[in-house]
């Protein structure tokens, strides 16, 4: 997986792209969107794509629509 396709940025914000396995043996993919103000801690609220997909490349790119849709919401 190449790690610039799993890295947005837009002004301030970053949105970092994951995949985790479901009990139920499919996948489901995670935005963790992260704000840098400048200062020391930076606070990340995960987000998760409601479905789940049957291989890891699905759930990767479920979202990466998930975070395109957050980023695009953001008013910089």
């Amino acid at each position: 997986m190449d790690m610039d396709d799993t890295i947005y940025t837009k002004g301030l914000y970053t949105a970092t792209l994951g995949v985790r396995a479901t009990d139920s043996g499919q996948y489901q993919g995670l935005v963790s969107l992260a704000r840098d103000d400048g200062g020391e801690e930076t606070d990340a609220t995960l987000y998760e794509v409601d479905a789940s997909s049957e291989n890891e490349a699905e759930a990767l790119e479920e979202a990466r629509a998930l975070a395109h849709r957050i980023l695009g919401e953001i008013e910089l």
